[in-house]
This record gives structure tokens, C-alpha cells and sequence, in this order.
């Protein structure tokens, strides 16, 4: 039997994506993971924004896929990559939903990352 129960964002757990007009650069290990002007920031109820870039502004020859998956009943299946480059601290640094729920299906092909698993996330108004 399958528990997993989506949700629709409302009222009472609103989520709302838009595009983002800063440059946004991801650094680690002295090396430039993600470069881009074209990333969307997600804002869902209390939870601080967080910023997702597309694929193609990504080095994905720096990632490296995970096991490890996450379940989310407004977004849907979470998949993970790892950063070599980081170590230890950059295990299941880069989170994805490959295949979100309608609500957030903008953020498809897009991955983001956590800011204590990377050396930087420089944000600059544009």
C-alpha cells in the first residue's frame, strides 16, 4: 500500500516558484559548480527560499548521483548527488526533484544546494 499522499499547496502551506534575477555562483574546492542568471527561487510556507538552478548551468561532471532519496507530499520524489570535490561534508549536497508534483513543475531539471555542504553561494542582484 502506498502512503505516500500528495498535497496541493494552499492557504495554510503555500508554495509559490519565480524566476530569479540575480547571478547566482556555487563554488567549491576553488572550482566554479554552477554559474547562472536563470534560476528559480522557491518560497514554501515558513522555510527560507531556496534557489534552484537549471541542469545546464550546472558542472554535472563535479556531482556524483546518491542512493539517498527524500519524499516531500508537496513536491514529490527527491533524488540527491554528492560533490567528490567536497569530501565528507558534501555527501548528498545537491538535492533534485526529477519528476515534481504540477504545483512545482517548474523546478524540473533544476537542482539546488546546500549552502553548508559547498564553499559558497554568492548571490548578486542584478
Amino acid at each position: 500500500m502506498n502512503s505516500r499522499v500528495q498535497r496541493i499547496p494552499g492557504p495554510d502551506h503555500p508554495i509559490e516558484v519565480s524566476p530569479e534575477s540575480s547571478h547566482i555562483v556555487v563554488r567549491i574546492g576553488g572550482r566554479v559548480l554552477a554559474d547562472t542568471r536563470s534560476a528559480l527561487t522557491l518560497r514554501e510556507a515558513s522555510y527560507p527560499p531556496v534557489h534552484y538552478i537549471p541542469r545546464k548551468d550546472v558542472d554535472m561532471s563535479l556531482l556524483e548521483r546518491t542512493d539517498h532519496h527524500t519524499y516531500c507530499p508537496y513536491k514529490g520524489d527527491c533524488s540527491y548527488y554528492s560533490i567528490p570535490l567536497g569530501g565528507d561534508r558534501s555527501i548528498n549536497a545537491v538535492w533534485t526533484y526529477e519528476h515534481p508534483y504540477d504545483a512545482v513543475a517548474d523546478i524540473k531539471d533544476h537542482l539546488a544546494f546546500y549552502g553548508t555542504r559547498v564553499d559558497e553561494i554568492s548571490v548578486t542582484p542584478a
